[in-house]
């Protein structure tokens, strides 16, 4: 069974780029994408939904803003949408959140916030991770598999990116984010393709499209698959496909592989 997790940032544009030709050739049984920005409608006219899946939308209530989608092609049940959090009137207004079941495994398709624009965002970020790290223990205590995936906007350690010195005060390289990330590992879930791979520099899932960042490889790895105890005993292997984030979306796909159908 193949889980791939890709920031697409927008769907639209990712489709007039080659979105249905990766899909094609990543050949993924769960698809899990954020940042699609539009509601199913805006979509052309040619394109329902890629051949052989089932979708479930999760916009956000602004237009061209955030949203995830979740696609299966084994079967899929939709569980919850957004975190325990009272940080908004309305649940998951900003589409970030969508927990779907597929069989015996659970997938949790996040777009986490980023706090780089503004203060007030890094303070709602900052709440947000806080929140949605307790809302996660029980998917990590289920003794079922489940996955959290998706772009989580912190780069952990200083091999998940290219510059750590440069990148001190940054929002998504900050201390405290970087220990909430310990935090979440120190809870349970496991981050697959660092213990696939073990220490090494990189790989990474985003580029910036500021001095040649892309073409040099100067990226961080802010795009992850987390598995809980029971979804890592059927883990296989785990690879970063820097391709499509070179022609598709600025962030590339996270690819798993697992037993299992």
């Amino acid at each position: 069974m193949r889980v791939v997790t890709w920031n697409l940032n927008g769907i639209r544009a990712a489709h007039r780029k080659g979105l249905d030709d990766f899909i094609k050739k990543i050949d993924a049984d769960i698809m899990l994408f954020q940042e699609v920005r539009a509601l199913p409608e805006q979509m052309p006219k040619e394109w329902s939904k890629p051949e052989g899946y089932e979708l479930i939308w999760h916009p956000a209530d602004k237009k061209g803003y955030s949203g995830v989608m979740s696609c299966s092609r084994i079967g899929m049940k939709e569980i919850e949408r957004g975190i325990d959090t009272n940080l908004d009137e309305t649940r998951d207004p900003e589409g970030r959140v969508l927990v779907t079941r597929h069989g015996t495994l659970t997938c949790i398709n996040m777009y986490l916030p980023n706090g780089s624009a503004r203060q007030e965002r890094q303070d709602y970020k900052d709440q947000w991770l806080e929140d949605m790290l307790d809302w996660s223990r029980k998917f990590v205590e289920s003794k079922e598999p489940a996955l959290l995936c998706g772009d989580l906007n912190i780069a952990h350690t200083e091999n998940d990116i290219w510059d750590p010195k440069g990148n001190k005060r940054t929002s998504g390289f900050l201390d405290h984010e970087r220990r909430w990330f310990d935090r979440l590992i120190d809870i349970g879930w496991e981050d697959l393709l660092r213990n696939h791979l073990g220490p090494i520099k990189g790989p990474y899932s985003w580029w910036s499209n500021r001095g040649r960042a892309r073409e040099l490889d100067r990226g961080w790895r802010i795009d992850y698959v987390l598995a809980n105890p029971a979804a890592s005993e059927i883990f296989i292997s785990a690879d970063i496909i820097r391709e499509g984030g070179l022609t598709v979306s600025d962030h590339a796909p996270v690819v798993a592989d697992f037993a299992g159908e």
